[in-house]
């Protein structure tokens, strides 16, 4: 690994503008009058990453999807792109692709581990949850645990989970379709609750469904606090992203109410971006009662104080950042620059490494 100098914002600034269903223009939204924390914390743990999604590891090893349908193991510094084959060819539409995936808990004896995915099919376009099987340095779809999840221009959600119940949770947006996110008997807009084998768990809240919470619009990031509690980050419509206490069965109100607004049986967000202001949030991560989220039009990651309710710029001035991933006392991201939508730095997009707690 090798150490860089970054420049760490003391105080919370949010980007203006739409969400990130545009191009992303070359602001990144800081005041220049503002104090920087020069910090060498920071590590570089891979480089050359091809439009990255998601990060799960195991020891000492990482995997990270790209979205043009490829793993890269990254093991001691050293990078392989090991090839998936997939049933279905994966849709190269706009924020489509290759993207959620989690190991399985069992992985070290199995070699398995789930993904979701976009495909189209003649005139149609899907998301798929699918089990995958490492054999050597190649992935093999082995079987098809949930279809037919709506895709359309854009909003494909698409972070896996497996919780500490061992279900499997699944983000699914609402396809740019925002009146199928209040439609229970649709799976967009939705975060999904499966067992490992793919059928629908008897404790959901909706008697023979996979929907655990609705009402959503593109949601992109999962996580659980120790207590349990659940946290999702979403994408709102131009400006209004949300940070929300996911609880099951509930409606988060998209396209009723988004941001501030309420209305009753509609649940509304523990934090918002505002109608002024966009992170384009998506990974989530959660570490002594804070979040770490990973904003794309925001290119920063953000820190959610939940017991304070403060927010603010945990690291910023790498880019676009997709997903975050937390184990002991660090901090992983990668950055996502490489997408159409940013302005790649030398070598993106990366993997890097922050300790959660600055050295003196």
């Amino acid at each position: 690994m090798k150490k860089i100098l970054f420049a760490s914002l003391v105080s919370m600034v949010f980007i203006a503008g739409c969400s990130d269903t545009e191009p992303q223009d070359s602001s990144n939204g800081m005041d220049d009058s503002q104090s920087n924390e020069a910090s060498a914390d920071l590590e570089v743990v891979a480089e050359n990453l091809e439009t990255p999604w998601s990060i799960d590891k195991l020891d000492d090893v990482f995997y990270v999807t790209e979205r043009e349908g490829s793993i890269v193991k990254i093991e001691e510094g050293q990078t392989e792109r090991q090839r998936v084959e997939l049933e279905e060819e994966v849709s190269t539409a706009s924020e489509a692709g290759l993207l959620g995936f989690v190991l399985s808990p069992d992985f070290a004896e199995s070699n398995l581990a789930y993904a979701y995915y976009t495909y189209e099919n003649g005139a149609e376009q899907f998301n798929r949850i699918v089990l995958l099987q490492l054999n050597g340095n190649e992935w093999k779809e082995e079987d098809v645990l949930l279809d037919e999840i709506p895709s359309g221009t854009y909003h494909h959600g698409g972070r896996l989970k497996i919780g500490e119940d061992d279900k499997l949770y699944a983000t699914t947006g609402d396809a740019s379709v925002s009146e199928i996110a209040q439609d229970v008997d649709s799976l967009g807009g939705k975060i999904l609750r499966l067992n490992l084998d793919g059928s629908i768990p008897e404790d959901n809240p909706i008697s023979d469904s996979f929907v655990f919470s609705y009402g959503h619009r593109n949601p992109q990031g999962i996580a659980w606090s120790e207590d349990g509690t659940m946290y999702a980050s979403e994408h709102g419509n131009n400006a209004n992203d949300e940070i929300n206490q996911i609880e099951p069965g509930q409606n988060y109100g998209w396209p009723v109410i988004e941001g501030e607004e309420e209305q009753d049986e509609m649940v509304f967000p523990l934090f918002t971006s505002g109608d002024e202001s966009t992170w384009a949030p998506s990974g989530v991560a959660y570490y002594e009662g804070k979040l770490y989220v990973s904003a794309l039009r925001g290119t920063a990651v953000l820190e959610f104080d939940l017991e304070t309710n403060e927010q603010r710029e945990f690291i910023s001035g790498l880019g676009r950042i997709r997903d975050v991933f937390i184990e002991g006392e660090f901090l992983y991201f990668i950055s996502n620059n490489t997408d159409g939508r940013g302005n790649p730095q030398d070598q993106d997009d990366k993997l890097y490494k922050i300790p959660l707690s600055p050295s003196n």
